[in-house]
């Protein structure tokens, strides 16, 4: 072997490992939001839940794939190794473009550290609180058909709607399969958004919903329940029993879907999500739920290690926000403080780690827990 060809070989080597370090050490904006609730500004798309409804991926070392066009071109020979209905692919393909956009906006890294005294207002503002009683009433039939199906109180339903996305009216106007191309082509997940890619194209060949009408955000949440392809999937409904699955133009669908979620992952319709609450001087925090969570499962062990009776948390003089005790059934619950020591406090139910599925973000989930009180609270 020549030397200019060894040395061409080490230098790439050279060139791959740094390239792996950085990657390594650099955590996706959807991911900082999830794992780090207390610092950072949470949304609520299903890959960042959040999402939502998938686990956190491992970032990817950056490869370079020449252009777009090339990239796309090696996924079309893909889809049509997979089997992928011609006219399908011939449509999907031929619509697909290149999201600068959302490049920017899976890099871009919070400027201001939110807090929950200013995220709350934001988040449930007087408009959204009027208009999420406006909906529970106006569709309460629907609702508690669905809720007494599903096991779901429909408050959290219609919570989780206007959260996702304002009841509706706010889906996101990126082409789900351009944003998901885009973003499988950046490198930084290739993995997850080529695997979400596909399943977008299996929902377009069930025929659940035209490409035209398959907008999103610009990480690919969809709909009106802004759930991944993947989360469609695995918990989307036929409400309306058309036989179709549509969370975009289906309010009915996009119900049920919600509520099929949060019944999948494990919702107690006896409980509710959980309570704001005191805590007394020189209280040992090292009870408390820490925030920074690297992934789902360490958090679920912190969640184990935090979680006692409301007897016990009563015994250690924890008490509602007006020093009242707590109440008497027999519930577990872990104590969580988002902002830490010097911020709010609260016991967190069953379900409250069920929305902690949906999004794991501390503020996100208190929003939600927030807004379902406040739509059935007497004024």
């Amino acid at each position: 072997m020549k030397c200019t060809q060894i040395a061409v070989i080490v230098a790439s080597a050279l060139l791959l490992a740094c390239t792996t370090t950085v990657a390594s050490k650099t955590q996706t904006t959807a991911e900082v939001v999830k794992t780090e609730p207390a610092t950072t500004t949470p949304t609520t798309t299903p890959v960042q839940s959040q999402a939502r409804a998938t686990a956190a991926v491992p970032v990817q070392a950056a490869v370079t794939k020449g252009s777009f066009e090339s990239y796309v071109a090696a996924l079309k020979q893909e889809a049509i190794e997979k089997g992928y209905a011609k006219a399908l692919v011939d449509e999907v393909f031929a619509s697909l473009k290149h999201y600068q956009s959302a490049v920017v906006a899976d890099k871009k890294q919070p400027e201001f550290t939110e807090t929950l005294d200013t995220y709350l207002p934001k988040r449930i503002s007087k408009q959204r609180i009027e208009l999420a009683r406006k909906y529970y009433k106006e569709h309460q039939k629907e609702l508690d058909a669905i809720g007494k199906k599903y096991g779901v109180q429909p408050r959290f339903i219609v919570a989780l709607w206007g959260l996702e996305s304002s009841f509706g009216k706010i889906m996101g106007s990126y082409s789900v399969p351009s944003a998901l191309a885009t973003l499988a082509y950046d490198g930084r997940r290739e993995t997850f958004f080529k695997s979400e890619f596909f399943l977008a194209l299996d929902i377009l060949q069930q025929g659940h919903v035209k490409l035209a009408d398959m907008k999103g955000s610009w990480a690919g949440a969809m709909g009106q329940s802004q759930f991944m392809p993947s989360a469609f999937m695995s918990y989307a409904q036929d409400g309306d029993g058309d036989g179709l699955i549509n969370i975009w133009q289906s309010r009915t669908d996009a119900f049920a879907s919600i509520a099929n979620y949060l019944k999948t992952r494990g919702w107690d319709n006896s409980q509710t999500w959980g309570r704001e609450v005191k805590v007394p001087k020189n209280f040992d925090f090292s009870s408390v739920i820490p925030t920074g969570s690297k992934d789902r499962a360490q958090w679920l062990d912190w969640w184990a290690k935090s979680e006692r009776s409301l007897a016990a948390w009563q015994t250690l003089g924890v008490r509602t926000t007006e020093g009242k005790a707590l109440p008497t059934r027999d519930l577990k619950a872990a104590l969580v403080m988002p902002d830490d020591e010097k911020g709010r406090v609260y016991l967190a139910y069953s379900n409250y780690q069920t929305l902690m599925h949906w999004n794991r973000s501390y503020y996100f989930v208190t929003s939600v827990g927030y807004l379902a009180d406040l739509i059935v609270a007497e004024d």
